[in-house]
């Protein structure tokens, strides 16, 4: 199993736009059109990464406790499905609806998104405030797969929090480390 770390994106960036195919619903969506009243959450995940796999039920938990505080979810896969099967459109659609997923899971096939985002791993986590400017970028919490520490999104909840209470979020942040997203050749 890879231990790729994010690549931390500047702080301030603005969310780069985009334009992507939901596998549940079969809509097209663009970024103005899911973005929440307070703040945006773009998570670059896919199926079949342990460490995803590890905090699926977390990022359920943590979209049906912010979402009604006016701050939206969003899944993207970017990985080469011609290499990795288990990332297809059509299992994409199984997974989310198997997890209760109540956010959309896009599919970048052009991996341009993941590139303009300079995502790295899966998960990789970016909070926008309602600005769409980037707050947070990095690890959900210091839970990984078989290090014993329990998910709790800590560190995702700590920045939504502050979000919420008008606060500026802690600037001290960690990467992510997941899979390697999976680049076409």
């Amino acid at each position: 199993m890879a231990r790729t770390p994010s690549n931390m994106l500047a702080l301030g960036t603005l969310a780069p736009h985009f334009t992507l195919p939901d596998t549940v619903s079969g809509n097209t969506y663009n970024l103005n059109e899911l973005c929440g009243k307070n703040a945006t959450v773009i998570m670059f995940t896919c199926n079949h990464c342990p460490f995803v796999k590890h905090v699926n039920e977390e990022l359920v938990s943590l979209a049906k406790d912010y979402q009604p505080k006016g701050i939206e979810f969003v899944a993207i896969s970017s990985n080469d499905v011609e290499n990795y099967p288990d990332d297809s459109p059509e299992l994409m659609k199984e997974t989310a609806i198997t997890e209760g997923y109540t956010f959309p899971y896009l599919y970048d096939e052009s991996q341009e998104v993941a590139k303009a985002y300079d995502a790295a791993c899966t998960p990789d986590f970016y909070i926008f405030d309602k600005n769409k400017a980037l707050v947070y970028r990095g690890q959900l919490d210091d839970s990984r797969p078989g290090n014993g520490i329990t998910v709790t999104g800590t560190d995702i909840r700590t920045a939504l929090n502050a979000i919420l209470e008008d606060k500026n979020v802690p600037e001290r942040q960690k990467p992510s480390i997941g899979c390697n997203i999976k680049w076409k050749l």
